[in-house]
């Protein structure tokens, strides 16, 4: 497609140069005309979108979408070229969908096969989001068995739905996995959270990869066990980042992550979750396991969230616990909370969702008491008073940058609700409301 040109522009030019085209030179001289163009006349480039340096048509590329860039592919050669120029295929989704599971589209199956066969040994950063279907699964597990000549950094597999990787075959998973595996030599990156992924896999990961994982992310994966893990954190002293179900952790996985060889740990996410009241019985973590792990990795961030019911946090926060995000996503009681006052000091932030229906205000003033460094804090189906709500906000100050409260948590008493947001917003230093609650 040419470049654009002002055609009246250059009529105009045209018409210009007529009046000076030619001249006759003097007698003696040979007869013949001259044609002079002005020099600030410059004739219309030949170029076209077509004959754009490679470098250019590159950087353009990278800032369109797959489908873009596959059409794009197809305007003429040089730029097909471009398409499959490595840097392009160093990071790649992979999304596969079901017509009858998902309105989401997939990546063409004539794609998938171009990939595998001219771009596996480019493929660095890649992940695979599939829907809820059993299908979706499979297919990403069939294409991970064929990069067998690849050198992947970081890999995530994603369900947008119900984990539809637990649906399928464990050995076709681990299988394919395990390819993986054995063949990238330096991967940095793993997250295979609500998978099958089981204790041997993992010792062919650490066999091949242990001076490289620094992130892992396998929450829900109910075929590892404690010493699966744990090998893990005996031999990749290079992790940073963990993420794993509470029946995992262990005194010695602590112990592990605390040792002179490891690295200092950065984020540990716990995941505390039961699916029927009574179901699982927790352990307990030792206060000294903790004490070992701050010691080694004193600016660690522990996240814990609980999906648990109220007779099932008995074990928990009885000692002092270096707890630093906490997340209740079913009701906690009052005991529970007072119990976190006392015994989380490094506690910064702290979301609850539910609770019963006596007010909260002893145990807001215990937190903001003993937990110096808390900075943010969200109730959700609770209750406090305004009078409390507001001594609690006066010994937390303007630390609090993030204080989100539902206006049907307030209960009007000698501080009135209308009066609430101004006391608040002068003591937080900002302007500051109660969130509405949705009218849909």
């Amino acid at each position: 497609m040419p470049l654009y040109v002002d055609e009246e522009a250059w009529n105009k030019m045209k018409r210009g140069r007529s009046k000076c085209q030619s001249f006759t030179p003097s007698e003696g001289r040979n007869k013949r005309h001259w044609s002079v163009t002005p020099a600030y006349v410059q004739r219309p480039t030949e170029e076209t979108w077509g004959s754009l340096p490679h470098h250019v048509v590159l950087h353009i590329f990278q800032y369109l979408s797959l489908v873009d860039r596959a059409r794009a592919s197809s305007v003429c050669r040089r730029w097909n070229h471009v398409f499959h120029i490595p840097d392009l295929w160093r990071r790649f989704e992979f999304e596969l969908n079901q017509p009858a599971t998902s309105y989401l589209r997939s990546t063409h199956p004539d794609l998938i096969q171009q990939i595998i066969k001219r771009h596996a040994q480019h493929l660095q950063y890649v992940s695979f989001k599939v829907d809820s279907c059993t299908e979706s699964a499979e297919a990403a597990c069939n294409i991970l068995s064929q990069l067998v000549n690849c050198t992947i950094k970081t890999l995530g597999l994603i369900s947008t739905a119900r984990p539809s990787f637990m649906d399928m075959s464990q050995s076709h998973f681990v299988s394919a996995l395990t390819v993986l595996f054995v063949n990238s030599k330096s991967l940095s990156s793993i997250k295979i959270d609500d998978t099958p992924v089981d204790d041997p896999s993992l010792k062919v990961l650490v066999a091949n990869n242990s001076d490289t994982l620094k992130l892992l992310k396998m929450s829900s994966c109910p075929h590892v066990s404690p010493a699966g893990i744990l090998c893990v954190a005996d031999q990749c002293h290079g992790l940073r980042e963990l993420a794993l179900n509470y029946h995992l952790l262990s005194d010695k996985l602590l112990l592990a992550l605390s040792s002179e060889k490891h690295v200092h740990l950065e984020h540990l996410r716990i995941d505390v979750v039961s699916e029927n009241p009574g179901q699982a019985q927790f352990h307990t973590i030792k206060k000294s396991s903790w004490d070992a792990l701050i010691r080694h990795s004193p600016q660690v961030n522990i996240v814990m969230y609980f999906f648990l019911y109220e007779e099932e946090f008995e074990p928990f926060f009885r000692e002092e616990t270096p707890v630093t995000h906490l997340y209740f996503g079913r009701a906690v009681s009052k005991d529970m909370l007072g119990r976190i006052g006392l015994n989380c000091p490094r506690l910064v932030e702290l979301v609850v969702c539910a609770n019963g229906l006596e007010p909260l205000d002893e145990e807001l003033i215990r937190i903001a008491e003993c937990c110096k460094s808390l900075t943010a804090i969200g109730l959700g189906e609770c209750e406090v008073t305004c009078s409390g709500f507001m001594e609690f906000v006066k010994m937390c100050g303007g630390r609090l940058s993030q204080l989100s409260i539902m206006e049907e948590v307030l209960i009007s008493d000698n501080t009135y609700i209308e009066q609430i947001h101004s006391e608040v917003s002068k003591h937080l230093g900002r302007i500051w409301f109660p969130d509405m609650m949705p009218t849909w």
